[in-house]
């Protein structure tokens, strides 16, 4: 009996011990597979649309009905390795590497003003060994992770826990100077996301109402008067006046509005079948490959096809508040939350001028849209939501 007795000590010991341990060594990283689930799916039924919108277009492929399948997919492939790196990458690192970040960001916003390509009246493109870059969009996650770590900083190092009006002014300027290249390019649809974006991550850091209301009404006045002072081109008035008015110029500035909207009525409820849209099939539709792919969405997978793409933006934006709430650090809460407001409105952007919403400015559908700098930020910005979400909300040592 005495020998029994000893044994069940020594193994309830040792499962005290074992448990100890345990509950001593910081808890395996994690994994937010529904937003991991939640890309896939958007980035195949990309991949679908980018070859359904391109692959009769002949003076786009040269005669190759997969070209652009082909580039799509290598795009895809680089973009998934750079996500990897900021997903496997030290959140210390990620830090550290953020001013990193955000200087090559400008630096590529100037190179754009002194040697770059001028497409669609927007100077906004690199010519880099054959591939075209733009560097606003890796621009706009710069300026996410650089005023996320600007107020981390400040607000970790002190007392305080709140921030201040010192701290909007010191992320306002970080935002700021890219926001001007941008503006000198002209390249109005990213100057509209980067704003939205700014005043999301001010929201998320805690900034005094004050500012908000302020900066939401000096965005109103300072749209009146760039276009009281003839700041912006010919091109994009008539772009403007056009989404008011599609009648006013339906052979010019009215005619990618009106197209889109006979695709996607043409769809009606399950569309016309892949490959099948008469309007996507005759190229009604200019640039359907990049800013108006959802009118493919729409045509050949109907309303019921083309509302799943949209609730699967609603999940991927789902993830990444969820994401931001449960950050235990403030860089984490304040870049998640920014990231959701920037994909959250050039979602919108993005679709509402496909559906004549809102007005024509040459966004494209992240993770949709065929485009290689768009696919790397974007799917850089969901490595960094993974990095961010890898560890439980109280990582720490349990005693």
């Amino acid at each position: 009996m005495s020998i029994v007795a000893s044994s069940r000590v020594r193994g309830a010991e040792l499962r005290r011990s074992a448990t100890s341990n345990a509950r001593s060594v910081v808890a395996a990283p994690r994994i937010d597979w529904i937003l991991v689930l939640a890309t896939a799916a958007i980035l195949v039924t990309g991949t679908l649309l980018v070859w359904s919108s391109t692959s009769t277009n002949e003076a786009l492929t040269g005669g190759n009905p997969t070209a652009y399948l082909t580039k799509h997919l290598v795009n895809i492939v680089i973009g998934l390795g750079l996500g990897a790196s900021v997903l496997l990458t030290d959140q210390r690192w990620v830090r550290i590497l953020t001013p990193l970040v955000y200087v090559g960001s400008v630096i590529g916003l100037l190179l754009v003003l002194v040697m770059g390509s001028t497409i669609n009246g927007s100077r906004s493109w690199l010519l880099i060994g054959g591939m075209s870059i733009q560097p606003a969009e890796f621009a706009k996650l710069a300026v996410v992770v650089g005023m996320a770590l600007l107020v981390a900083e400040r607000t970790e190092s002190s007392t305080r826990r709140r921030v201040g009006d010192l701290d909007v002014v010191l992320m306002l300027l970080i935002a700021g100077l890219p926001a001007a290249l941008i503006l000198l390019q002209p390249d109005l649809g990213t100057m509209l996301v980067l704003s939205a974006t700014v005043f999301g991550v001010l929201a998320a850091a805690g900034a005094p109402r004050r500012w908000l209301v302020g900066l939401f009404g000096a965005g109103v006045l300072g749209a009146v008067v760039v276009v009281q002072a003839g700041v912006l081109k010919a091109y994009q008035i008539n772009r403007f006046m056009a989404f008011t008015n599609p009648d006013l110029d339906p052979r010019g500035a009215g005619y990618n509005t009106t197209q889109a909207r006979i695709a996607i009525g043409n769809g009606g409820l399950f569309g016309r079948g892949l490959f099948d849209g008469s309007q996507t099939r005759s190229g009604f539709v200019p640039e359907q490959h990049t800013d108006f792919v959802f009118t493919v969405a729409g045509e050949e997978l109907g309303l019921i096809g083309a509302g799943l793409l949209i609730v699967l933006f609603a999940v991927l934006l789902w993830r990444a508040l969820r994401i931001a709430l449960a950050a235990d650090d403030l860089f984490g809460r304040v870049a998640a939350a920014g990231i959701a407001c920037w994909f959250g409105f050039q979602t919108f952007q993005n679709i509402g001028m496909c559906l004549g919403i809102m007005p024509v400015t040459g966004v494209p559908l992240p993770l949709v849209s065929y485009g290689g700098s768009s696919m790397f930020a974007s799917l850089m910005a969901i490595g960094l939501l993974l990095n961010i979400g890898r560890r439980p909300p109280q990582n720490r040592l349990v005693r």
